[in-house]
């Protein structure tokens, strides 16, 4: 189980934040004019949330099979004697929860949690983040090499799926915390599992390159123990491979001590961002006030000098450490950051209920809190807030660092809503579907009414979410052939109130059709590395003459294409330039399927493949009948012509 960043960083640091003095720069407040070294992109000018996606139930298919992150013991259902969360979680979105050893709620209902493994509840948290403002989401990656591994794999396939689909932007941000081997294992998880993602339109970018966050190089404890010399050298990898480099680091990054190693000013400054850590050092809006001082306004200056983006952290509070204050607290860090003229937040965390500093949906009062559990509610000082309140918030201060609203120390955001909406939309009416095919179901409905306003439609397959739209139609993809689909669709409102769902519609898919044509042609591409400007891109342009060349002397190496779908795959035909100065050459490849894009399986066996360029320098790789996949990836162990992976045309066939 991975410990909590507060309980291994608090203790080292607690007398560090608020007995540090002024370091008399100077510098006065920036009245909200925006300071960075980046242009606006998915994360310079953006408002970030740390994504935790840790928690599991049993029952929910995860392959970590317990109570992730609920309980102390995985084992057991969580309850007041077994239990790792300080804070009780707002169920009432989620389509699926799942019961617990709790005694019932204060208001009668039965103690459920969410899991974080079902679809449906990475696509309420995404909804929730584009509905109050969230621009982009910080994907936590531990160690994934234990048994945690193909359950976080898993994860980060569901998270990219709700950020396409709700239309919120996502990175991967890796914890080196407690990873021994870090430095070798985190390339080959980037090159064989996370830099697929990429593709994704939903992936971060940064100045035209993918985001990738590193926390914990630089932080004085023994659980990040790596020397200066071996984060520069993984963090040097990253920006060979093309990536954007935030790093996490200590809160003392600038001046060397406290909860910083000395040493370490070179690999701080090799980064693209900086995003200092926070959560422990401050706990009221006087100590916002000092940080402003002593941290925000020098750091600032320390980043624009050396042409750093800067991205502190927001907290919201700890719920149990009663330090929320009805949200001043939260706002006096956003006010603060709009006075200094930061462009970017990262507010630490979306859902990290565990600690207590969660902006998620959280129980509003007693009545919504376990019976006896001692768990405190959002109204634990006296003043009723909602159980949205702090996304609510969390919105409001990414609009005042935007300039959308003007800097002020007075909060706006009241923590009930001036009108409470507890109203929902109407029932959709004539849902009927419009089309299909193989795979997809395309339907249509009425438009629903609010007495405030609808702001979109879930759409169900089954009990399962399929997708949420603002429109009044929609196509649902990736199913499968001559198979019949229930659908049903519900109405929602800003308040998240939602509509009885509408009368159910039956769609049977049509059956499997066979494409024609090369299928990888102008495909997406992606790639482990390649030399000079041989990208991976140059093997799916209909140019048999430009090419993809892997790094030299580094094998194993891979090449792969998205389809966009599963679709029958029967020939793999793969070519090096025709060029008479290509000589005969024989490459050992491997075939290698995925439905996800993140966990692969063998097609083929690696198999020595001879390109002569008697016979047009091509080889054909047949796979057995009824072969079906969406990402196709060769991986090359030898080339006797070359010492790496070259492909100029990489061509598949249903036939």
């Amino acid at each position: 189980m991975v410990v909590s960043r507060r309980t291994f960083l608090q203790a080292a640091t607690a007398a560090g934040a608020l007995g540090a003095t002024g370091l008399g720069l100077g510098f006065g407040p920036g009245a909200g004019t925006a300071h960075a070294a980046s242009a606006p992109g998915d994360v310079v000018g953006k408002v970030t949330v740390g994504y935790q996606g840790w928690f599991a139930c049993p029952g929910d298919g995860a392959p970590i099979n317990g109570w992730w992150h609920w309980a102390r013991n995985w084992g057991a259902a969580p309850s007041p004697s077994n239990s790792s969360i300080v804070a009780w979680p707002d169920v009432r979105d989620y389509p699926k929860a799942y019961a617990t050893a709790f005694p019932n709620l204060n208001n009668g209902q039965q103690a459920s949690l969410f899991s974080s493994y079902d679809q449906s509840t990475v696509d309420v948290h995404f909804r929730w983040m584009k509905q109050y403002g969230i621009d982009t989401a910080a994907l936590q990656r531990f160690n994934p090499t234990g048994g945690e591994g193909p359950t976080r794999d898993a994860m980060a396939a569901k998270v990219r799926s709700a950020a396409e689909s709700q239309g919120v932007k996502f990175y991967v941000m890796y914890d080196v915390s407690d990873w021994t081997t870090m430095q070798s294992d985190i390339k080959a998880d980037w090159t064989g599992k996370m830099r697929a993602h990429t593709a994704s339109p939903a992936y971060a970018r940064q100045n035209g390159k993918p985001v990738v966050c590193i926390w914990g190089f630089g932080f004085n404890d023994n659980q990040r123990p790596f020397t200066p010399a071996q984060c520069l050298d993984v963090l040097n990898w990253f920006k060979a491979q093309g990536c954007y480099v935030i790093g996490g680091v200590p809160t003392w990054w600038r001046t060397g001590d406290r909860d910083s190693r000395a040493g370490f000013s070179d690999v701080y400054h090799a980064f693209d961002m900086l995003s200092p850590w926070l959560v422990g050092r401050i706990g009221s809006a006087a100590d916002a006030d000092n940080f402003y001082t002593v941290a925000t306004v020098p750091d600032l200056a320390e980043c624009t000098a050396h042409g750093i983006d800067y991205q502190p952290c927001v907290l919201p509070g700890g719920v149990g450490d009663r330090q929320r204050a009805h949200g001043d607290f939260m706002w006096r860090q956003f006010y603060n950051m709009a006075r200094a003229g930061v462009a970017s937040a990262y507010v630490s965390m979306f859902d990290e209920y565990n600690e207590g500093n969660q902006i998620a949906k959280t129980a509003e009062s007693q009545a919504w809190v376990p019976a006896g559990s001692g768990f405190l509610a959002l109204d634990e000082d006296g003043t009723a807030c909602s159980s949205d309140y702090y996304l609510r918030l969390t919105g409001d201060g990414g609009r005042m660092l935007k300039g959308q609203l003007p800097v002020t120390a007075a909060r706006p955001t009241p923590p009930l809503p001036t009108a409470p909406d507890t109203t929902a939309p109407s029932t959709p009416g004539g849902l009927r579907v419009t089309g299909q095919s193989d795979s997809t179901v395309s339907l249509a409905w009425n438009a629903a009414t609010d007495d405030v306003g609808v702001t979109g439609y879930r759409v169900l397959l089954g009990d399962a979410v399929a997708a949420t739209t603002a429109a009044t139609s929609l196509t649902v993809t990736g199913l499968s052939p001559s198979t019949a689909y229930n659908f049903t669709v519900r109405a929602l409102d800003a308040a998240g109130n939602a509509s009885a769902p509408s009368a159910q519609v039956t769609a049977t898919t049509s059956a499997a059709t066979v494409p024609t044509g090369n299928l990888a042609l102008h495909r997406p591409a992606a790639e482990s590395s390649h030399t000079q400007g041989y990208a991976a891109g140059n093997a799916v342009d209909g140019d048999p003459n430009s090419y993809w060349e892997s790094a030299n002397n580094a094998f194993p190496q891979w090449l792969q294409t998205d389809l966009g779908s599963a679709l029958p795959v029967r020939r793999v035909v793969l070519s090096v330039p025709p060029a008479a100065a290509w000589a005969a050459r024989t490459q050992t490849v491997e075939l290698q399927g995925s439905t996800d894009g993140t966990a692969f399986t063998r097609l083929l066996p690696p198999t020595g493949y001879l390109f002569d360029p008697a016979s047009g320098n091509t080889a054909t790789l047949t796979l057995p009948s009824g072969t079906s996949t969406r990402h196709l990836r060769l991986v090359f162990t030898a080339n006797t012509g070359w010492p790496a992976g070259q492909v100029a045309e990489l061509q598949v066939y249903a036939a």
